[in-house]
This record gives structure tokens, C-alpha cells and sequence, in this order.
């Protein structure tokens, strides 16, 4: 380099730190891509983009190849201050220009491009993927003998190659990068695909209407009073029982009781024939949700009875119960939107049903009550006291202070709650 100007050996540092920047702030960008929102892109036709994504597919190549660019440019960039150094005559001007190349990589090979890259991944990786391919091209001769001595001395070493990790994301990971899409998502939105998420985890029991609470037609009784409850019944489909619940008959459609009663041929023999004609759908109890979802599906039914290891009816769930868990109760005017086991006597207490699941008072009104154990208020409530309280009775269970309100048929039917007077959101 003696016969070199001063000039030109300048412009060839300037542009070697130009390259070692390059090297280092494209890698930064590369590995911290988003490659789902690269592959959407990809996707779409972007040829870009379809490159970058080929690139992503094998990080070894372009690693490889960053490698020797930044290994090379990091060389030559010291002997070419090395040999300006020696120009200036100076004593300890190599010594000198060791200090200043070194500050000049760290800031502007190191820290600068990298920290832009760190805010700016996906437009840094798809403006150098083209000039990636060609060096990946040009240094494959030299990176496939370098591969070979690596690996054969990482085998030396015990150290048995796999096949790279996919790029799937688990339950959780996801759940993640939902929660924080932010502004991308809207909130209504973001909330079903977490419940969708959590339906995997939920069992029929968490959700199911207690056996207690179930309504239906017991044809042991007067047919005036099974006339009675056919017309004060709100629901569509209501099972038919014989004494008792466990003794189902099947499961009886409103829409063809109605048809009935107004051409006024509804006997008890009709209706014990319509409710025939639709035999009651079982299932065992601790099926997860997004599984009973696919068996409603399946098997085109909507209403299902709920039975333990012996046989015997704990429940009833259908399928608004799961889709609720989804996307919120239903409502025919968004407006009022309420719970309806939840009322707000003022802020911060409320006058709660205590059949009411735990899981859909925690999600009414952001609570943390345990559910772990039983799944119901009451059960919470009975299994604390380990009796059966009287009306009056006061419990606190976390920071929520309980005063039961009415008890009927062994059971706690309604609770004041006092929450703390941090403050609440609107129940959905």
C-alpha cells in the first residue's frame, strides 16, 4: 500500500466502516424481523419479501456469509489505518489510531446501525435481502468448506446436529403476542381470541347450569301444571323427565309444542311422543370445551346433560354456554348489556347469585377469586364455612367480604359481596 494516496486509502477506511455497519446493523435486523408479518407479506406476492423469508429458512447461510464480509472488513479496515498512521511520521500515531479506530467501529460499525435496525427490523432486512443472495452466492464456496470444519469439530466435541426448531408458536407464546397487538387489535376482539385460547382449559363443569337450577317438564305431574310450565318456560329446547331428572324421557323442541297448541292436539301422549322423538345427549364430565364445541358440531346438537362416573345428571350445558365463553353474553340490545346472576346495589357491592360460576363473576367483574376447587359461589362459600350458614353470615375470602342473603334447599342462593373500593369495570 505505499504506492497508495493518502486520499484514496481514506475513502477505502470509510467505506470498509461502511460495510462493517452494514454487517452488523442488517444482522440485527434479520434475527429481530417479525417473520410471521414477513411471511404474510410473502404471501401476498411481495418478491421481497419472498426472498428475505428463503433467507430466514436457512440463518446459517447468511450468517456465514456476514461473517466473512464483517471478518474481512475488520481486517483490512486495521491495516489501512495501520499504513495511515505510518504516513503521519508521528510516534505513537498507531497506537493513537488503534484508540480512534476502535471508538469509530464501536459507534458507527456497532452501536449506531444496530440501534436502528432495533427500531426499524422489517424495512432494514427487506432493503439488504437482495444484496444478502448475492453474497450468499458469491461466499458459498468458501462457507461450505468453513460449515464442514465446523460442524466436524462440533462432532469432535460430542455435539450432534439437529434439526433447527420450527417456528410455531405454543398456546402461551400466542396468548402473548395477542395481549400486546395493542391498538392492532381491537380490545372486543382481543378478548374472543384469548377466550378462544382459554377454551382448551375449561371443562363443561366450570360452565355448566347446576342440576338444581335445571328446568324442564316432569310428566309425573297434572297436565295442567305441565301446561303451566310449557307456556311460562323462556328456553327453546326443554328436557322432559319422568319423577325425576335422572329418569329422561328426551329432550322436547317449544317450536313443535307450539304448533301443537295452536291446532289444539297436545296430549300428554304427544308430548311424551315429540320428547321421545330426540333422545338426550350425554357427556362425561371434565370435557374440555373446544372438544365438546367439535362434538356439538359433529353431531349437530345443541344441549348436552353433563353425568359423573356413575351415570348421574351433575348438569346441563349447550352450545350458547361455550360460545358465550367466546364472545360475551347475549344481548338483544347492546346497551344493557348485564350479567345476569350479577347486580350493582352500589359501587363496589353487588348482590350475586350464588350459583353463579366463579369463572363468570371473576370475568364480569375482574375478580380473582379461586377456582381451583369448587366451581360455583356457593360451592366456594359452603366449602370455606364447612357448614351450611345462616342468613347473616359474613366470610371474607381474599380481599371480597361475603354476607350471605338468603339460603334455600341447602344451598346459598343469593350473597351481598363488598369489593374493594378500587374501581370496577362495567359488567360485560
Amino acid at each position: 500500500m505505499t504506492d497508495v494516496s493518502v486520499p484514496l486509502l481514506v475513502l477505502t477506511l470509510a467505506w470498509l466502516l461502511a460495510i462493517i455497519a452494514f454487517s452488523s446493523g442488517t444482522e440485527v435486523a434479520m434475527l429481530s424481523v417479525n417473520r410471521y408479518r414477513i411471511r404474510h407479506r410473502a404471501q401476498a406476492g411481495q418478491s421481497t419479501a419472498k426472498l428475505l423469508e428463503r433467507l430466514l429458512r436457512k440463518p446459517e447461510d447468511w450468517l456465514g456469509a456476514n461473517l466473512v464480509i464483517v471478518a474481512a472488513a475488520n481486517v483490512f479496515a486495521s491495516e489501512v489505518a495501520t499504513v495511515l498512521a505510518q504516513r503521519t511520521g508521528y510516534r505513537y500515531a498507531v497506537p493513537a489510531t488503534g484508540v480512534l479506530l476502535t471508538l469509530a467501529v464501536i459507534v458507527f460499525g456497532e452501536l449506531t446501525p444496530k440501534i436502528y435496525a432495533a427500531a426499524h427490523p422489517e424495512s432494514a432486512a427487506l432493503n439488504a435481502a437482495r444484496i444478502y443472495r448475492a453474497l450468499v452466492f458469491l461466499a458459498r464456496p468458501f462457507l461450505t468448506v468453513t460449515n464442514g470444519i465446523s460442524y466436524g469439530l462440533l462432532r469432535a466435541l460430542g455435539v450432534v446436529k439437529t434439526a433447527p426448531a420450527g417456528q410455531m408458536l405454543s398456546t402461551e407464546e400466542l396468548r402473548t403476542a395477542v395481549a400486546e397487538a395493542g391498538p392492532m387489535i381491537p380490545a372486543r376482539h382481543r378478548q374472543m381470541l384469548l377466550s378462544i385460547l382459554d377454551l382448551g382449559q375449561i371443562t363443561v363443569n366450570d360452565i355448566m347450569i347446576p342440576r338444581q337450577e335445571i328446568a324442564g317438564i316432569d310428566l309425573a305431574q297434572s297436565w295442567d301444571e305441565v301446561l303451566e310450565q310449557l307456556e311460562r318456560t323462556p328456553h327453546t329446547r326443554v328436557p322432559v323427565f319422568d319423577g325425576e331428572l335422572d329418569s329422561l324421557v328426551g329432550v322436547l323442541h317449544m317450536k313443535r309444542i307450539a304448533h301443537e297448541l295452536v291446532r289444539g292436539t297436545l296430549t300428554r301422549e304427544r308430548l311424551e311422543e315429540m320428547a321421545r322423538a330426540r333422545e338426550p345427549y350425554f357427556i362425561p364430565e371434565g370435557t374440555s370445551l373446544n372438544v365438546q364445541l367439535a362434538h356439538f358440531q359433529r353431531n349437530r346438537r345443541r344441549l348436552a346433560f353433563v353425568v359423573n362416573e356413575y351415570g348421574d345428571i351433575e348438569g346441563l350445558v349447550t352450545l350458547e354456554d361455550i360460545l358465550e365463553e367466546i364472545v360475551g353474553e347475549f344481548t338483544t340490545d347492546p346497551a344493557t348489556i348485564s350479567h345476569r346472576d350479577i347486580y350493582a346495589e352500589r359501587p363496589g357491592i353487588y348482590i350475586i347469585n350464588g350459583g353463579a360460576t366463579l369463572r363468570a363473576v371473576n370475568r364480569a367483574l375482574q375478580w380473582q377469586l379461586p377456582t381451583d376447587g369448587p366451581k360455583t359461589l356457593n360451592g366456594l362459600l359452603i366449602e370455606r364455612l364447612e357448614t351450611i350458614p345462616a342468613p347473616g353470615t359474613t366470610l371474607k375470602v381474599g380481599p371480597y367480604l361475603f354476607e350471605v342473603l338468603q339460603i334455600a334447599d341447602n344451598a346459598i342462593k343469593t350473597v351481598r359481596v363488598h369489593a374493594p373500593q378500587a374501581p370496577s369495570p362495567p359488567l360485560p
